[in-house]
């Protein structure tokens, strides 16, 4: 026993939470139900909102993943574009993925956790994060459900027209793809036929989390949860690097990528609120 036998029982977990997940939109749709009824009364949540705001994020779910596989044709690209990226790194002298996955394959306990970090770090908090915001935080919630939306758009186009391999496919450069090997839950919540397996630029794995990271440590009274807030984009990070599925550079073009969304939604916001106030503005001009 080396003291991490607790993190060892990650890969039964990932069994029993890949059962769970075998209807993931019935279980995302139950907990909203369930979340939406234990606080209509303090947050005013009408059922109607939910639901209008359910056939934004549904509609959108699809598509994202949808339009990432139309770049699945130009498998030649990707990879070339892949060791574009390398030798970048390279030159950068921050290739260090292999160095750092090599140092983690020794224990299993670490590829536990960082499979289990990306699997299950993703989705399922970016959905207890967006619930929480929606019932909580109604005016946060447009904000950072747009800076979703405007990210994930201009994502879409570079996932199209820069398809880019990922590094568990450069076998070749010592990648290790950990997720396969151990965990069979991913397929579940993305299924094959979904993904676009060529989509490793930007990475909007790390970029989203850093959304829900902020979003969380800006509107929570708690200290707890504010450090929670910044340890997860720092832990999703290390964790599509060590389990191969992104580049270093992948993870800080999503990080801006995200930023980028954020500052667009801000405007936005702005924007509507000026034209909201305008008619106001004029009509007290009048008296």
């Amino acid at each position: 026993m080396d003291g991490c036998w607790l993190l060892g029982i990650l890969p039964a977990l990932d069994s029993t939470f890949l059962t769970a997940a075998r209807w993931p939109l019935v279980g995302a749709g139950f907990l909203l139900f369930i979340l939406f009824n234990w606080s209509r009364r303090s947050s005013g949540t009408t059922l109607r909102e939910l639901l209008g705001e359910v056939g934004i994020l549904i509609p959108a779910y699809f598509a994202y993943f949808t339009v990432r596989g139309l770049a699945e044709a130009r498998e030649a690209q990707a990879f070339h574009r892949a060791i574009d990226i390398i030798e970048l790194e390279q030159t950068l002298g921050i290739f260090w993925e292999p160095d750092l996955q090599s140092a983690i394959m020794r224990f299993d306990w670490l590829v536990n956790v960082a499979n289990w970090t990306y699997v299950w770090g993703h989705w399922p908090v970016i959905v207890f994060a967006a619930t929480w915001l929606f019932l909580l935080h109604r005016d946060a919630y447009s904000v950072y459900r747009n800076a979703f939306l405007i990210s994930g758009a201009v994502g879409l186009v570079i996932f199209y027209l820069l398809p880019v391999a990922p590094p568990r496919f450069m076998d070749a450069w010592g990648f290790v793809d950990t997720i396969t090997e151990r965990s069979h839950a991913y397929r579940v919540l993305q299924p094959p036929a979904f993904v676009n397996q060529y989509a490793a630029m930007p990475s909007l794995h790390f970029g989203w989390n850093l959304l829900v990271g902020i979003a969380i440590f800006q509107h929570s009274k708690s200290i707890l949860f504010k450090a929670i807030g910044i340890a997860l984009p720092v832990i999703m990070f290390a964790s599509i690097v060590l389990t191969a599925n992104h580049y270093i550079i992948d993870g800080l073009a999503g990080g801006a990528l995200a930023l980028l969304g954020l500052g667009g939604a801000m405007i936005l916001r702005e924007f509507m609120q000026r034209r909201s106030a305008a008619p106001q503005t004029a009509l007290a001009g009048q008296h």
